[in-house]
């Protein structure tokens, strides 16, 4: 199958980019527009023709003819009207893609202290609900330029080549409906508003309330959480429906308008038929135009309607349609990479109190340095430090190279990551440790110890371990998680609490696995169980003050009590 070319717009942030990027869609969508709009009078004409040559009682052979040349017609105009709505559809997908993908990579592109911000029910209401609702009306726009732009000024031209005194004395009433249709879009803009923001807040508590329904099945908290959760899909539903209701009961009013009309055409066509100035042909053709420019004049409406839901969704999702950076792969940076830090201090974006103060170190590659202290004592604040997400102060050199200085790819092609968290998407084992790239993963699930899981599962690496890792054991993905973090042998890897829930022996043939075929990674053990420190070249012990003391594992238990004090313990919990 050909690949669809999906290149970004010039200028994302403008709707007439998307329709410049597919000029030659829309011209064929144009053409077969005007063919298929403009035609529409002429069938009914020709319609009224057939109906005269059929009450003359005209020669068979003729009506025939015409009768043919009639379908033909339709014919004609039908293939035009396919090719129509398949053109403003494609044109239509094309851009829908084109802007969530615009929307996903400034997502992406984003600090996490600009996500920070964001609700997550209100970043996917954005993503996915407001770029389908701007689209819409995008594409609605398109269509209308012809199904009501277009066949609206051929009707009135048919019209008014029949008989302009009755059409000026019956036209009044449709510019009236349509001024009154642009009149109360604003009203209908601003339901429509307050209901996507409904729907922005009732998502983000769905999102919450199934990331936390473990925490409240067992704290007892779903009593209280529906409750809320009842209240918002209320308020959701009376907003919706009233948007809806807005909308839909304001066309009868418009149509009843354009409509008014109608009682000229009676009477004063009536009186050309009796006068034998139309025929009941003519007649029948001027009333089925007539009655159908009033249709196409109250469905005007939608278009406002359309127009105004589009405004409104448009105007959420804009700060996410701007040019977004590149991901650019690291460059000139060397695969054997030490880690610099001189007087690093850290402070959560919002937060007042200084997580770490002045902290200087030196790691080499090929070292495995173990990082530990008390709880609440900055661990897990040091792992997200060194990788850049967040400003910070002092200096962390990479390779030479300051961090907050590298390309968001530049990092991400050197730091590997684990989170104590084990962070699985829904998706296989194999697409969990390589995220779509392309490789073998048989020999880092050797080293995290789980080729033995994997012989009991019957699908092998393509085995799905469901939303969050919810079907494999806590060990078992906390060990895929890990792979994903060796996987790539990055110069840095970081690992928060790697061994939490699996045993010492397994921990330990990973320990091993880390030291015979790591080399050419610097790999920081982020853990509370020292049970393995004894192994790694560095011990690290931060003391929950903000200030880091740097050793062995040996220098730390004779000259730091607090170290002392926790390796003892445990060694007598193990005894």
């Amino acid at each position: 199958m050909r690949n669809v070319d999906l290149t970004p717009v010039s200028r994302p942030d403008k709707l007439s980019s998307y329709f410049r990027k597919e000029w030659k869609q829309l011209a064929v969508v144009a053409l077969a527009g005007i063919v298929f709009n403009l035609g529409q009078g002429f069938v009914l004409v020709r319609q009224g023709r057939l109906i005269d040559m059929v009450v003359a009682r005209e020669p068979l052979e003729a009506v025939t003819r015409s009768a043919l040349l009639f379908l033909l017609l339709i014919f004609v105009l039908q293939l035009a009207r396919y090719l129509k709505r398949f053109g403003v559809r494609r044109f239509s997908n094309r851009t829908i893609a084109r802007m969530r993908q615009q929307v996903y990579g400034n997502i992406l592109s984003r600090s996490l202290v600009e996500l920070e911000d964001e609700q997550t029910g209100d970043l996917m209401t954005k993503a996915v609900g407001d770029v389908d609702i701007t689209v819409e009306g995008m594409r609605k726009v398109t269509t209308e330029i012809f199904d009501t732009g277009f066949l609206m000024a051929g009707y009135v031209a048919t019209l008014f080549l029949s008989s302009p005194k009755i059409t000026l004395y019956s036209i009044w009433c449709v510019p009236l409906s349509m001024t009154l249709a642009s009149l109360l879009k604003n009203l209908v803009g601003k339901a429509s508003r307050a209901a996507r923001e409904a729907q922005s807040s009732t998502a983000d508590l769905t999102y919450n309330m199934a990331s936390k329904i473990a925490l409240e099945r067992t704290d007892s908290m779903e009593e209280a959480v529906l409750d809320k959760y009842d209240q918002s899909l209320e308020t959701l539903r009376r907003k919706a429906a009233f948007a809806a209701i807005l909308e839909s009961s304001l066309q009868p009013l418009y149509k009843a308008v354009a409509g008014l009309g109608i009682f000229s055409v009676l009477f004063f066509g009536g009186k050309e038929v009796l006068a034998g100035n139309w025929t009941v042909g003519s007649y029948s053709s001027y009333l089925l135009i007539y009655t159908a420019l009033i249709v196409k004049a109250s469905k005007a409406s939608k278009l406002f309607n359309a127009f105004t839901k589009a405004r409104v969704s448009y105007q959420r999702v804009k700060p996410y349609l701007h040019p977004f950076p590149s991901a650019e792969q690291a460059t000139g940076v060397p695969s054997a990479t030490g880690l610099q830090v001189s007087h690093l201090s850290f402070t959560y974006p919002r937060g007042k109190q200084e997580i770490l103060r002045n902290v200087s170190f030196e790691a080499q590659t090929g070292q495995i340095v173990g990082i530990t202290g008390p709880v609440a004592s900055g661990k897990t604040t040091l792992g997200i430090a060194l990788e850049g997400l967040y400003p910070y102060e002092g200096s962390i050199k990479l390779g030479g190279r300051e961090i907050r200085d590298m390309s968001e790819g530049e990092r991400s092609a050197l730091i590997s990551w684990q989170s104590h968290h084990s962070e699985l998407l829904s998706a296989s084992i194999k697409e969990n440790v390589t995220l779509g790239l392309e490789g073998d993963i048989g020999q880092v699930l050797k080293d995290v110890q789980f080729q033995k899981d994997l012989e009991e599962m019957p699908e092998g690496e393509e085995t799905v371990v469901g939303s969050s890792g919810v079907r494999l054991s806590g060990g078992q993905a906390q060990r895929v998680s890990l792979a994903r973090a060796l996987w790539r042998h990055s110069p840095l890897i970081i690992l928060d609490d790697p061994f939490a829930s699996v045993d010492l022996r397994t921990e330990r043939l990973i320990i091993e696995a880390l030291k015979a075929r790591y080399r050419n990674s610097l790999i920081l053990l982020f853990s509370h169980r020292l049970s393995i420190f004894p192994e790694t070249d560095q011990v690290w012990y931060l003391d929950g003050k903000g200030n880091l003391k740097t050793g062995t594992h040996r220098s730390q238990l004779d000259d730091n009590p607090d170290y002392r004090a926790m390796w003892e313990l445990q060694e007598a919990g193990r005894a």
